[in-house]
């Protein structure tokens, strides 16, 4: 039977939305920054970090690139406490851009907590609205605590939210190959690391940085919430991070020789960011030291193609079932080594760049 519905005084024979349980209207993305605006210092801040982490890409700084805190951001207050943390960490490390990892998303491969942005509560009551407060909020804060911000984003409409406080983006794995976001990435205004593809090959990570240097056309969202035609520039910064894939590494010595053999025969002379989780570390938190030690080698060894890296750290190890009780200082998604390890891994490689430098 097919639905009668009143659109405009018009009687329409309605075929589409019947999956649809409900539509709720949320705050525009120009309401929720007037709501929560950036003042000039703070700008000038974001402008400042984007610029050196395109220098260290662009092989124009010698500092190395630390993307470095949680898997995910669940809870705003410990990551406040991160921030100031890392405010402590940055004085002693000279030798090191240091970036807070201010995950508010992440990709789940079948179902569960699937990021802060659609279920702040954590009790499955998907108070979109409520997370785009605390994360313009917090994002702010930690900016004016002078730390800048990393990003990975799923989502094509969240960056008209809160993209003018990030100061560093990822591109997931598996939406590395999606059109819509290297698309996206031609339009955003700071750099940007696409992962090699889960299988371990990184020529999908190449095409998209090559289709990323391109201007683009395409449909999206204005920051009024109006459908648009979005017609992009380019991006001139976006870049490779290996992450390894189908559980097999691909940051060794040999590696790096392959990727960047790859990279200049593509014309590509943006540089080499080492995600230290995932299938580099078999999935296995401790083994993030391991691959830190092989790195922070290579570095000292005058490898200037590695201009980053990655580290998934908490105060606590491992990481926890989302429930009721969750304790504090540990990861809800993927496991995470803890203080103790992450202090002594960014000193190693603070050692290694300063000898690499000298």
């Amino acid at each position: 039977m097919v639905t009668l519905r009143w659109i405009q005084n018009d009687i329409t024979w309605l075929t589409d939305d019947k999956r649809i349980e409900s539509v709720d209207e949320i705050i525009s993305p120009i309401e929720l920054i007037n709501k929560f605006q950036i003042d000039s210092k703070t700008a000038d801040f974001i402008e400042l970090s984007r610029k050196s982490i395109s220098n260290i890409v662009n092989l124009n700084d010698p500092r190395l690139l630390v993307i470095t805190w949680p898997c995910s951001i669940h809870n705003s207050t410990e990551a406040i406490l991160y921030a100031e943390k890392l405010q402590k960490i940055k004085e002693n490390n000279p030798h090191l851009f240091l970036v807070m990892r201010t995950y508010f998303e992440k990709p789940r491969t079948t179902v569960g907590w699937k990021w802060l942005i659609n279920d702040p509560d954590c009790d499955d009551s998907c108070d979109i609205e409520k997370w785009f407060e605390i994360a313009r909020s917090l994002l702010l804060k930690i900016n004016q605590m002078w730390i800048p911000t990393a990003v990975e984003f799923l989502d094509t409409i969240t960056p008209q939210y809160i993209a003018d406080l990030v100061s560093w983006w990822a591109i997931w794995a598996r939406t590395t190959e999606s059109q819509e976001h290297r698309k996206l990435v031609s339009w955003l205004s700071m750099p940007i690391g696409f992962k090699n593809w889960t299988n371990w090959s990184i020529q999908i990570a190449i095409d998209a940085i090559k289709a990323s240097v391109w201007k683009h056309t395409f449909l999206s969202i204005a920051k009024d919430w109006k459908v648009a035609k979005i017609t992009s520039t380019w991006n001139n910064d976006s870049h490779i991070i290996l992450r390894g894939g189908s559980n097999w590494p691909n940051y060794t010595e040999a590696h790096m020789k392959e990727t960047t053999e790859k990279l200049q025969k593509n014309w590509i002379e943006k540089w080499i960011i080492i995600d230290f989780s995932h299938a580099n570390s078999s999935k296995d938190y401790k083994k993030q030291i391991i691959v830190c030690g092989n790195i922070a080698n290579q570095i000292s060894n005058w490898n200037n193609k590695i201009v980053g890296v990655m580290i998934e750290w908490n105060l606590c190890a491992w990481n926890q079932k989302l429930s009721d009780n969750l304790l504090p200082w540990v990861s809800i998604t993927d496991a995470c080594v803890d203080w103790e390890s992450n202090n002594s891994m960014i000193n190693e490689l603070n050692k290694a760049v300063w000898i690499r430098n000298s």
